[in-house]
Order: structure tokens, then C-alpha cells, then sequence
């Protein structure tokens, strides 16, 4: 059985995790994944993101925040050699337990209607599909 190592995301990690988020499909990347942006939410939800370890190499990722009342799970991805072995179940519950101590009662995430394979997992994991809300968006900053 494999030993995986579950810890806080640094910034160093960001080659490794942008390159696992690149390819695990269905997350969808723009210019507040660069690696100032990454670095910024990291400031400012210490300790809450976390990676997966296989010795010294990544083979997963989530990045996880809070507002102060609600808490927020973006780009969780596991390698696709590692898939289905219960990594991706360890990084949410290390979250959720991060959320529960700083008093974060409720978490939300997003994900693609289409992606069948993410709303799987995250119904087994315990989450319930929102059908009462409707997701807008603005840029409020257009970036190149």
C-alpha cells in the first residue's frame, strides 16, 4: 500500500500542481491560476490548501479557503495514476477539518455540468447538488 503525505501547498509546490491541474481535465484554468494569483489566495488562507505527496513528488492538489463565514474548494485533482485510491477523499476531509477549526459551518464548490466523473466523487464524499442556484460571474479585471 502506497504512503501518501498529506501537507499545506507552498508556493514551490505551483509547477507541480499547475501541471496536475493541466492535465487531470475538467478544471478549468484562466489568469487567476498564474502563480502570483496562486501565491495570493495561499497568503491569505494559510495552511488551508494542501497537496498530496508521494515521496517528493505531487500527485495531488486542492485549493481550499474561506471567506469568514462560508469556506471554498476550487481545482481539487488527483495524477492519474493515483486515481480512486482514496487521495482525493484524504485532501477533502484534511480541508474540512481545516474549515471546521477556523468555524466555517458551510463549504461550497464548483463544477462543470458536464463533468459526471467530479459529480460522482463529490456526492460520495458527502456533498449535496445545489439545484436552487444559478452561478454569475464578472471580470473585473481583464489580464493577457
Amino acid at each position: 500500500m502506497m504512503s501518501t503525505q498529506i501537507r499545506p501547498m507552498a508556493i514551490t509546490d505551483y509547477e507541480q500542481v499547475i501541471t496536475i491541474w493541466k492535465m487531470s481535465g475538467g478544471i478549468g484554468l484562466s489568469p487567476a491560476d498564474s502563480r502570483d494569483q496562486i501565491e495570493q489566495y495561499l497568503l491569505r488562507n494559510p495552511g488551508f490548501s494542501l497537496v498530496a505527496l508521494l515521496e517528493d513528488a505531487v500527485i495531488g492538489a486542492v485549493l481550499c479557503g474561506h471567506d469568514g463565514r462560508r469556506g471554498y474548494i476550487h481545482h481539487l485533482a488527483v495524477s492519474k495514476g493515483y486515481r480512486r485510491k482514496g487521495i482525493g477523499r484524504q485532501l477533502v476531509d484534511h480541508c474540512l477539518i481545516r474549515l471546521r477549526q477556523a468555524k466555517i459551518q458551510k463549504c461550497h464548490l464548483f463544477i462543470f455540468t458536464n463533468n459526471v466523473e467530479a459529480s460522482s466523487f463529490w456526492t460520495e464524499v458527502g456533498f449535496s447538488k445545489r439545484v436552487e442556484l444559478e452561478m454569475m460571474s464578472i471580470y473585473i479585471e481583464q489580464t493577457e
